[in-house]
């Protein structure tokens, strides 16, 4: 016994060595990711609620009518009464919940928890304060309505926007740590009775107040921080001891983790510790990863320390009853309602990254392949093969370890990752001829040939993919070409396609972002502006909308003309033309001019033109396309000044600046040698593809010509299409104007992420048009959303047939 406290003495005084925290790890503040999560969360859903507050008027004026209707029938002595006891009651709440938390055993701690409730209250209330005189000096009148309503008996005066004491009480609550719920929620409910009832606040201020309270309590716990909430080394071996073990001392052994010892010669003890901070942070990362990929794992470990506690068990005793070798559990416990450990009985070895090349013996990778192939007969997933997660002992047998991301009853394709998992790992330290020599002796052929389709960096955990983004690539495109090859070597058996593992591109995300906000900023314009532009389109000129409806077909004609002239081999012009109709289809599912390129390269690969040489003709074409483009920007501003009246944007400084700004950052990249070796090889394509086939077509000048015309031909449609528009709908801006715009903002479009610059190019045309062609905005949003219509919108229909017609006739 005396053993056991000099040992739990010694544990507390190894708090916080290689915990990550300030020395005493029960005294040490942290800064959780859950409370940055809820502070962005708190601040979406208060945008949110101020937006539906003005836009929805309807609804919300009705609720609060109603409201005040059933108010009005409460005798205005009794609201009084009842509005006064309520606040007295609400400000008593703070007061008790202190006392009560002082009065309890860790005194410490509480005291620390009640200054952070304190610290979030004065907050609060000055979060309170600032909205009130915000809104009423800033906001507009449609929201102050939505807000407030008359004070009865009081004059012109209107309720408060954040009603009374809601926002510091709740603040108080959240951010001292308080379990207390019925009671101090019972009072805050009442109170906001008692204020509808008085007519002394509405149903929004109200919600307003409990959101401004909860996200500002949140704010002020990431800022400072909280006490730590992870047990010190004396409470783990406390509840060890209640598990039936016999620890002695507990030494840090990495974040979360201790290395216990035993008395009576007992053995060892690895211990890992599951809490909220360590669950919400690898939570998030999971759900992540659940978002962009089909076969992710679960977010299990949501819920609570204890669920993830309880899976990593189930699995490990499934692995141990299927004969893999793995740590044994010799106990689980709970700390507290936010901690759970798991103990293992340890395991005298070293990881697979710490082995020496000469250790890595050929027994070594069979070893590791039987002991998959035990989880992989009992249909059990290991999902995170890392190399920590491969232990060797004394003797050189292979244990398998850290099974939280771990599956029973598993399906083929997540089966499939475990071995292309494997394969990577143990190729990255023995390389893929005895790797794969060792998975087929041990698993058969048929497993790993399973497996190629989903050996894909995107589904590998993080440490794999940092160690092949550190792997030296070869010619043949890296390590996982390697392992590819190597396991079909001799094997006339193909392998099948790739799986698609990614359900959700960032790329994809980001521009359904960026189709939202372009549609918030241009649904309000179509109906805000003084002249609506929905009724200016009802009353366009039939015949110059017919003139801009043909120069919108004729761009499509041109850029075949363009595009086809940069190509030295023959091509069937009507392809040509049906792929850049096919581009509208294309654009609307792909940033930028990324799909169009796509596109083009495939016509020339299925035309008969090798790979290089395809990739090549499309550079050169939007290498000169480019350049055209720069070059008709500097001739139409230089036209527009000399109009009556000069332009109103001053574009030639703000070109000679920005191209003053490129050779300036041009010379300090060059003058550093990592960012020079970056741009040398950014450039590489450049001098070695696209200069050479330059070069070759500079000895056709005729067909050089023609692919110079038809690029400027593409744009005066274009510009052509747009000046129609402006026409159409009664406005008469000149022709250099409606130029400079046209070719500032497509210049926009193709550097925006969103599909076919959706938002960014609206944005920037209606913007040009009033300050560069003197347009009033209902004009100008009327031409631009008539131009959008047909350059975009109508061309989508017709680019889809064109695209499937191109396929059947296997032209694309």
């Amino acid at each position: 016994m005396q053993d056991e406290i000099q040992g739990e003495i010694q544990g507390e005084g190894q708090a916080g060595k290689g915990s990550g925290v300030i020395p005493g790890s029960g005294n040490g503040r942290v800064r959780q990711p859950a409370a940055l999560i809820r502070l962005l969360t708190g601040l979406a859903v208060v945008a949110l609620a101020l937006l539906l507050a003005d836009y929805a008027r309807a609804t919300t004026g009705g609720l609060a009518s109603d409201v005040a209707d059933a108010a009005a029938l409460v005798p205005r002595p009794l609201a009084r009464i009842a509005e006064g006891l309520t606040t007295g009651a609400v400000l008593l709440v703070p007061v008790a919940l202190a006392a009560r938390r002082l009065l309890g055993p860790d005194r410490r701690r509480a005291l620390q928890q009640v200054s952070d409730g304190l610290l979030a209250a004065v907050l609060a209330y000055g979060a309170t304060l600032l909205l009130d005189l915000g809104c009423e000096r800033l906001a507009p009148d449609s929201l102050l309505a939505a807000l407030t309503q008359p004070l009865p008996g009081e004059g012109n005066g209107h309720s408060a926007i954040v009603y009374g004491y809601l926002a510091p009480v709740l603040a108080f609550m959240t951010a001292s740590g308080s379990r207390e719920r019925r009671v101090p929620w019972a009072v805050l409910a009442l109170s906001c009775a008692a204020g509808l009832a008085g007519r002394y606040t509405t149903p929004s201020a109200l919600l307003l107040g409990l959101l401004t309270g909860w996200t500002v309590a949140h704010g002020t716990l990431y800022a400072v921080g909280t006490p730590d909430p992870r047990p010190r080394p004396g409470e783990v071996l406390r509840a060890l001891r209640e598990s039936g073990l016999r620890p002695v001392e507990a030494q840090p052994a990495g974040p979360d983790r201790y290395r216990v010892r035993q008395a009576d010669d007992r053995p060892a003890l690895d211990v890992q510790l599951l809490d909220r901070q360590a669950v919400t942070a690898a939570a998030v990362q999971r759900a992540w990863r659940r978002l962009r990929l089909h076969t992710a794992p679960h977010p299990r470990t949501l819920r609570s320390p204890r669920t993830g506690l309880e899976h990593e068990a189930l699995v490990t005793y499934a692995a141990l009853a299927a004969g893999v070798r793995t740590r044994r559990i010799a106990a689980t416990a709970g700390i507290g309602p936010d901690t759970a450990l798991i103990a293992y009985e340890a395991l005298a070895g070293r990881t697979l990254d710490r082995l020496e090349d000469g250790e890595l013996t050929d027994d070594l990778l069979a070893d590791a392949w039987r002991q998959l192939a035990l989880l992989q007969r009992r249909e059990i997933a290991h999902r995170t093969l890392v190399p920590t997660a491969v232990l060797v002992d004394g003797e050189g047998a292979v244990h398998l370890v850290d099974f939280a991301d771990g599956d029973i009853a598993a399906g083929e394709l997540v089966l499939a990752f475990d071995i292309a998992q494997l394969l990577t790992v143990l190729s990255l330290r023995a390389g893929p001829a005895r790797t794969v020599h060792a998975a087929i002796a041990v698993l058969g052929p048929e497993p790993v040939l399973a497996a190629l389709p989903v050996l894909q960096p995107i589904a590998f955990p993080r440490p794999i993919r940092q160690a092949l983004k550190g792997h030296p690539a070869d010619e043949g495109g890296g390590l996982l070409e390697e392992i590819r090859a190597e396991v079909l070597r001799g094997r006339a058996q193909g392998v099948g396609r790739p799986v698609r593992v990614e359900r959700l591109r960032p790329r994809t995300l980001l521009a359904v972002v960026g189709a939202v906000v372009a549609g918030w900023w241009l649904i309000p314009q179509l109906f805000a502006a003084e002249e609506n532009p929905v009724a200016v389109l009802g009353d366009a000129d039939p015949w110059w909308l017919a003139l801009a409806v043909l120069a919108a077909a004729a761009s499509h004609v041109a850029a075949g003309v363009g595009f086809a002239g940069f190509v030295p081999e023959r091509l069937e012009f009507r392809n040509v033309v049906l792929a850049q109709l096919a581009g509208s289809f294309v654009k609307l599912v792909s940033p930028g001019g990324v799909g169009g390129i796509a596109l083009n390269t495939r016509l020339l690969q299925k035309a008969g033109i090798p790979t290089a040489q395809a990739l090549s003709s499309v550079g050169v074409s939007n290498l000169i396309g480019l350049v055209l483009h720069l070059l008709q920007l500097g001739a139409f501003v230089y036209l527009l000044d000399f109009q009556p009246g000069g332009s109103e944007l001053k574009v030639l400084p703000t070109v000679v600046g920005g191209l003053a700004v490129a050779a300036a950052l041009l010379t300090v990249v060059s003058a550093i040698p990592p960012a020079r070796r970056w741009l040398a090889a950014r450039l590489r394509p450049l001098t070695a593809e696209v200069l050479p086939r330059l070069l070759d077509l500079l000895r056709s000048p005729g067909r050089l010509a023609v692919g110079v015309t038809g690029q400027l031909l593409v744009s005066i449609c274009l510009i052509t299409c747009l000046y129609c528009c402006a026409q159409a709908v009664g406005r008469q801006p000149s022709y250099a104007a409606v130029a400079v715009v046209l070719l500032v903002g497509s210049a926009v479009g193709n550097t925006a992420p969103t599909p076919g610059g959706a938002g960014a190019v609206e944005f920037t045309l209606v913007t040009l048009l009033q300050s560069t062609a003197s347009m009033e905005e209902g004009g100008a949003t009327a031409s631009v959303v008539l131009f959008r219509l047909l350059t975009l919108i109508l061309p989508v229909l017709p680019g889809w047939a064109a695209m499937a017609w191109l396929q059947r006739r296997r032209a694309l």
